[in-house]
């Protein structure tokens, strides 16, 4: 009987520790996406307006940029609710 119940003990416990993994690589996911997007914006700020490093230093690293231009154009084309992708995410309701 013991070792019955240290087994659903156990089972129980690697269920919330999976489920605490799933959301904390969701949250990371979420992060990363934001952090590329804010390199971009830092990079190519000159051409929007903002304050940015010497368009020089921008046309030098343009060529390594791929993946962060194809990830500022998909943020400007699904531009949603960011505060509500974020609750989503937090699972605030």
């Amino acid at each position: 009987m013991p070792s019955r119940l240290f087994d659903q003990l156990k089972d129980v416990l690697s269920g919330i520790d999976r489920t605490h993994r799933g959301q904390a690589a969701a949250l990371t996911e979420v992060e990363v996406r934001e952090l590329e997007n804010i390199f971009a914006l830092l990079l190519l700020g000159s051409f929007v307006g903002i304050p940015a490093p010497p368009s020089f230093l921008a046309l030098e690293l343009l060529p390594l940029m791929e993946h962060e231009l194809q990830v500022l154009n998909s943020r400007a084309r699904d531009a949603g609710d960011m505060l509500g992708e974020m609750c989503g995410t937090l699972g605030i309701d």
